[in-house]
């Protein structure tokens, strides 16, 4: 049964990327949060930022969008994260990631418990889990989770093959990209053979229900249980892919949680990283309204 006011918690970075031309906020949780709210579904994003301008303009950004800040820890030690962004001929955009910023020192209090027990996701990365005090909180809030969604999003140099396999055995849901497949493959000293065998490989090893694959222009697939889902991409003109996955992660979620079919779950998550491609940035301003008319233009 759904509850009257659901909502899904987002663990770990928010920061600003710097772009050539402008800074935007962002970081894979919050640009998963800011999304899932678009869709309707309320969303608590866990997470912490400096004392600092950066912070403050942050904070009020966030506001200004309707999401709440009252689980966003301020750090007087260590400033707000910012992130270089570079977008290449090809749209792709990469990261220069700052270490030791104030989401790497997120603190565990004690409302955190109520606040992930009643939660229908907790939703959660490997980069936040690169320090130790981030990822001593991000651990003890997995115990209190009854739906953990991890997206394993790798970003070099912060991979931590203990931790990521620790992360796998703790989530119900992993989404992962092509690459991300093959990569946990290699940890695991297995072959890559394919898609079909490599999901269910990772699946029986980690007691995983649920393995969602994206595959940029060739769609992407649900695994679940020993049954998939394929679903093809969206043709459309590419604005650039920064926060795609994310808004993918979103759309996934938003049905998820509402205990939609597979292929509704995957209609929707298709559609929303297709749109927001078509947008320039991670959080663009748009209407969920505006998001159902591209759906119905764009039918999958």
């Amino acid at each position: 049964m759904i509850k009257e006011n659901p909502y899904v918690v987002c663990f770990g970075e928010v920061l600003w990327d710097i772009f050539p031309e402008e800074a935007r906020a962002g970081g894979a949780p919050f640009n998963a949060a800011y999304n899932i709210y678009k869709t309707g579904t309320d969303v608590k994003m866990l997470s912490r930022i400096g004392n600092d301008e950066f912070g403050q303009k942050l904070l009020k950004l966030i506001k200004s969008w309707g999401i709440t800040t009252d689980y966003i820890q301020v750090d007087n030690k260590n400033p707000t994260s910012k992130v270089i962004a570079k977008i290449d001929i090809h749209n792709e955009a990469a990261y220069e990631i700052i270490n030791h910023v104030a989401w790497d020192y997120i603190d565990f209090l004690p409302e955190h418990e109520e606040l992930i027990t009643n939660a229908e996701a907790f939703v959660f990365g490997s980069l936040s889990a690169r320090n130790g005090k981030t990822k001593e909180t991000l651990f003890k809030l997995l115990e209190f989770a009854k739906l953990k969604i991890f997206d394993v999003n790798f970003r070099p140099p912060f991979i931590d093959i203990d931790v990521i396999k620790q992360l796998l055995h703790k989530a119900d849901i992993v989404k992962m990209n092509k690459a991300e497949m093959r990569q946990i493959m290699e940890f695991l000293s297995e072959e890559y053979s394919s898609e079909g065998e490599s999901a269910a490989f990772i699946q029986d090893h980690f007691n995983i229900k649920e393995i969602v694959l994206t595959k940029g222009s060739r769609g992407a697939r649900y695994f679940l249980g020993n049954k998939n889902y394929g679903l093809g991409a969206i043709s459309i003109k590419i604005a650039d892919t920064v926060g795609s996955g994310d808004a993918f992660l979103a759309g996934f979620i938003s049905k998820r949680i509402q205990g939609k079919s597979a292929d509704e779950i995957m209609t929707e998550a298709i559609s929303l990283g297709a749109f927001i491609t078509s947008k320039s940035g991670a959080c663009p301003e748009y209407g969920y309204q505006e998001f159902e008319q591209f759906k119905l233009m764009n039918s999958l």
